[in-house]
């Protein structure tokens, strides 16, 4: 693969938890304000990206997508979106800020395990030692940030499951899915993944969904509430299929570290939090890890990648 897919890669990636670290802070907002349940924001989420996604595939060249691979797909979009977005939903009404960010942090080690079983990607001391070098700075991170508030008074025990079910089955949607992602336009393979995932929702929320008192919910939630549907839904997830086409499983799932270092900046812009050397040096600790990761030896390539 030339370097400019790598390269292209690489900022559709970082642009998607970039959003991801902003969209922490809204979920966190819309729980607080306790005017949607986390099954109403999924369902919000889903109906919403589908719709997106189905229009612009009306701009885009027609794909058939076989039977057989339908059903992949849906087995995708219950770990990928189903499962991911409810877990980390619900997590963030039982667990406190930091215990939140923690948790999240076994992701990428856990989707290097899972590419290294299903993909046969190696794990090399070089890769671990990227993976441990930026789990050191989102920790030091973590634990010398004030800005990270909101969400829960205590955590739960069962916030601590859904947290760390969150991270298990995004690493097994990042380390399984790569061949079955590669071999169709990101518009195509998400327009189903969202519609299936909003097939798998409605059924249990839909009679409340319906519901929902809209007129009664302030307008700075209502925009948050935009931002993560619009954002942090359809474009973020136009994002991540481009990045996985292009970069190995555990490389993609590094990007995750950027969510706390995203919100710790946001909150020192808006004055909720103050810079500090161990900020500065946590952060050059998280992104080394992502370089380091971008270093080590890949499995031989062996799925041939269609273009976005």
């Amino acid at each position: 693969m030339n370097n400019r897919s790598i390269i292209i890669g690489h900022i559709a990636c970082f642009c998607a938890y970039c959003i991801f670290g902003f969209n922490i802070i809204c979920c966190k907002n819309i729980s607080n304000a306790q005017v949607l349940t986390p099954m109403d924001l999924f369902c919000l989420r889903a109906t919403g990206a589908t719709a997106l996604f189905w229009l612009l595939s009306l701009f885009m060249p027609k794909e058939k997508v076989p039977l057989k691979d339908l059903w992949q797909i849906a087995i995708a979009s219950f770990f990928g979106l189903f499962l991911t977005q409810v877990s980390f939903l619900k997590a963030v009404t039982m667990t406190t800020s930091i215990d939140l960010s923690i948790a999240n942090t076994c992701t990428p080690i856990l989707t290097m395990f899972v590419a290294a079983i299903v993909l046969k990607e190696p794990i090399t001391f070089k890769k671990a030692g990227g993976v441990l070098l930026s789990l050191a700075g989102v920790l030091l991170l973590v634990f010398n940030s004030v800005g990270l508030g909101g969400g829960a008074s205590e955590t739960k025990p069962m916030g601590i499951v859904l947290t760390i079910v969150n991270a298990l089955t995004f690493a097994l949607y990042l380390g399984i899915f790569r061949p079955l992602i590669s071999r169709y336009n990101v518009v195509t393979f998400m327009k189903w993944m969202f519609l299936f995932s909003m097939l798998m929702a409605l059924p249990f929320n839909g009679r409340h969904f319906v519901q929902i008192p809209f007129s009664q919910i302030e307008s700075k939630v209502l925009w948050q509430v935009a931002y993560v549907v619009f954002f942090a839904t359809f474009v973020a997830y136009f994002l991540i299929p481009v990045g996985q086409k292009r970069l190995r499983p555990t490389l993609v799932s590094m990007y995750n570290y950027v969510q706390p270092t995203i919100a710790t900046i946001i909150s020192i812009v808006i004055g909720l939090d103050h810079l500090t050397w161990k900020k500065v040096v946590a952060m050059v600790l998280v992104f080394s890890g992502v370089w380091i990761v971008n270093q080590s030896r890949a499995a031989a390539p062996s799925v041939p990648q269609k273009n976005v």
